[in-house]
């Protein structure tokens, strides 16, 4: 596979340039090494008290002779800089950027820095829901075929630990959130070689002024393609096949059930059949090759979904389709996404905690056949509830409230299903426990962020799952009774 990128035209020259990186979370810091790697003169803007950060850091920090300014942005330090970073969680409006920007000031995140450094294709990955688990799987397939793979972007790793490097992969394969794709930078971002968007639903509107504007967002992910390039669209959503025409440069195929007439990756049940159109031909003699997922961990929507968007692009960039069924077959499920916990009495607990918008939580329901008590909230994300009311009202019997949106989610929520609001997580657990009879799913599904109450929404499952385990040792000073499976 080669690795040459089309790079461009325009030189991003770091060497003694003033580089303000804001925010310094993971992404941050490692911004900060590259610059330094690069003889950029670096500072440093946190929003957040300077006892948050670590000692080892602000030595570190002191000790490259990098100025770090704390509790806050100011306006003194961007408009000094040649160039500012911007971290993804770091809002693009605060006032800051608004005057550097005023000044001409480039303002790039890390998909615009990697415009310009790495040397190896990339296939990414965005989308409201799937995102990581449609990443991990991609990694796993191309393992599964020897090739030498990096995974990073959002899913943990910043490009910033690649680019910084070697770069010796034969492929990256990147997941984006819209934050990142936000600072793509004056070249569109990094020109993936195969970019998939799995799907659109409301979510992160507190950040957003509409809905239109952050489907905007995620589309830009094909934006920096050529007409080699390829972009793969899930064909059963019906806002990105409202505007799959946008950016016409690239080859478009698609995944979903209802294909018709359209090129890609069609599901069938449990089987993934990949297909040509009237007027478009997949590339590598591909056409005609099924997938059998019912002995996968994929042989339920949304998975089947991620299944054959992962299927379709690692097939794309040139995996062999035994490689694929391999990697399907052995892929381990991911913590805190639709992950059953354990069985009590007949009652199945399941942590749903990374679904943090309404999109996820519909999934979830969707995927339920059994009555649901509904454990959710955390801190509100804009999020339109009313997506929500028909299978709310189909399938959940009650529903568990906590966090900061615990009120308004009752408002939404009183008229279709038994609402009761409690104060901690572990509360949720026992007051489900109560209600819950055999044949029910206790299912923590939020539709809301964690840091209400936790640190993420990894911890938030940790403490579910941690609580759930703990009802067997409860049980007899409960007095309910719980028979353990």
């Amino acid at each position: 596979m080669t690795k040459s990128l089309e790079k461009p035209e325009t030189i991003f020259e770091l060497h003694g340039q003033h580089v303000v990186v804001v925010g310094l979370g993971k992404t941050g810091q490692a911004a900060v090494r590259f610059f330094l790697q690069h003889g950029a003169k670096v500072s440093v803007s946190e929003s957040s008290c300077k006892s948050s950060i670590s000692p080892e850091l602000i030595e570190w920090l002191t000790g490259n002779n990098i100025f770090c300014e704390t509790d806050g942005h100011t306006p003194d330090l961007f408009t000094s800089a040649d160039l500012i970073f911007v971290s993804p969680g770091i809002p693009l409006t605060i006032k800051p950027l608004n005057e550097a920007r005023r000044l001409n000031i480039p303002v790039i995140g890390e998909l615009g820095v990697a415009a310009y450094f790495m040397q190896t294709p990339v296939i990414a990955v965005t989308g409201t829901n799937g995102k990581t688990t449609v990443t991990t799987l991609l990694g796993h397939i191309f393992q599964a075929a020897a090739r030498k793979v990096f995974v990073g972007g959002n899913i943990g790793t910043p490009l910033f630990d690649y680019i910084s490097g070697a770069q010796d992969a034969d492929i990256v394969v990147a997941e984006v959130s819209s934050f990142q794709l936000d600072t793509g930078g004056s070249q569109k971002g990094l020109p993936f070689k195969t970019a998939i968007l799995l799907n659109i639903t409301p979510d992160h509107l507190e950040r957003y002024a509409s809905f239109a504007s952050y489907v905007d967002s995620k589309f830009t992910i094909f934006a920096a393609q050529g007409p080699d390039d390829y972009a793969i669209l899930n064909a059963d959503d019906a806002e990105i096949m409202n505007r799959r025409s946008l950016w016409p440069a690239s080859q478009r195929f698609f995944f979903g059930e209802h294909l018709a007439d359209l090129a890609g990756a069609s599901i069938h049940g449990c089987t993934v059949h990949l297909k040509n159109s009237s007027s478009s031909t997949l590339p590598n003699n591909i056409h005609g090759e099924s997938y059998e997922l019912s002995a996968t961990g994929f042989k339920n929507s949304p998975n089947l979904q991620n299944a054959a968007a992962a299927i379709l692009g690692a097939r794309l960039m040139g995996c062999p389709q035994q490689a694929i069924q391999q990697g399907l077959a052995s892929f381990k499920p991911l913590e805190h996404r639709m992950t059953l916990v354990t069985e009590i009495g007949g009652v199945s607990y399941i942590d749903d905690s990374k679904a943090t918008n309404v999109g996820a939580v519909y999934s979830a329901l969707e995927a339920l056949q059994q009555p649901v008590i509904l454990v959710a909230g955390g801190r509100d994300k804009g999020g339109d509830y009313s997506i929500l009311v028909e299978p709310v009202r189909q399938k959940v019997k009650h529903m568990l409230l906590i966090g900061e949106a615990k009120d308004t989610m009752a408002r939404a929520f009183l008229a279709f299903t038994n609402v009761e609001m409690l104060d901690t997580l572990q509360e949720a657990v026992l007051r489900a426990a109560s209600l819950a009879a055999p044949g029910d799913a206790v299912l923590l599904s939020p539709a809301c962020a964690s840091f209400d109450m936790f640190s993420s929404y990894a911890e938030r499952g940790d403490v579910f799952r941690k609580s759930v385990l703990g009802l067997r040792k409860n049980s007899a000073s409960t007095n309910q009774n719980i028979a353990v499976q």
